[in-house]
């Protein structure tokens, strides 16, 4: 990705996302750090994250349950599915299995996606 990207911010959702976001509100608020600081360090979560899983997931995941509702606005799929169980390849022996009573997945077009092509279940298109 280029260094002038811009990253998709809902990786700050997350558990350490969120403990990272408090953690610079009690910094800005006893005037440790600037705002500009703490934008600053969020950016680079965004990136860091975001290049940290690209690079170093290699495990294939199955997922199967029951679709309840899909959307597609600006490039971003949102599915959400209940009774999901996710099969993880490559991870012990014969895989291991998770399973949720519902889990929501956002899908995020990638930067290094063809533009205007199907991505035809290509890996690596969407994030």
């Amino acid at each position: 990705m280029a260094s002038g990207q811009s990253y998709y911010e809902f990786y700050r959702g997350s558990s350490i996302g969120t403990a990272l976001t408090d953690s610079l509100d009690e910094l800005i608020t006893q005037g440790d750090i600037p705002p500009q600081l703490a934008m600053r360090v969020l950016q680079q979560f965004d990136k860091s994250l975001t290049e940290c899983l690209q690079k170093n997931v290699k495990h294939k995941t199955t997922v199967k349950g029951h679709l309840a509702t899909y959307r597609l606005c600006d490039d971003v799929w949102t599915f959400v599915v209940k009774d999901p169980q996710f099969k993880m390849e490559g991870i012990g022996s014969g895989g291991e299995v998770v399973t949720a009573p519902k889990v929501k997945i956002v899908a995020c077009k990638s930067g290094d996606a063809p533009e205007g092509k199907k991505s035809g279940g290509r890996s690596g298109d969407y994030a």
